[in-house]
């Protein structure tokens, strides 16, 4: 039911449909967020972040690895031009690792 909505949803686009999404490409359609709906979208942000947090807890040595791998993957490469949301992302990436390990109930290695 919930992946139902997501299609609906402001996340999904419709299936064969390509858009380019490129800086200075042509636009969405539609009208700038409201304040109600900017709000919703912390509210959420903030529990999946949690959510994140409390997988991660349980997640094994290899997984958490894994993530530290995929921040690592997604930092600027030499030769490639750094954006400053993919480095405030992984950095992010790094923080829920090592925000999970607070609460992690396997000892660490």
């Amino acid at each position: 039911m919930a992946l139902q909505r997501w299609e609906n949803e402001g996340g999904a686009v419709p299936r064969g449909l390509r858009t380019d999404l490129t800086p200075g490409g042509p636009q969405c359609p539609g009208s700038p967020l409201s304040d109600a709906e900017l709000l919703q979208l912390q509210i959420r942000v903030i529990a999946l972040e949690n959510l994140v947090i409390a997988l991660l807890a349980q997640a094994s040595e290899t997984a958490l690895d894994l993530a530290r791998a995929m921040a690592a993957y997604i930092s600027p490469r030499p030769g490639f031009t750094p954006h400053r949301q993919t480095i405030h992302a992984a950095a992010e990436m790094i923080s829920l690792v090592g925000r999970a390990r607070k609460f992690r109930t396997i000892p660490p290695e």
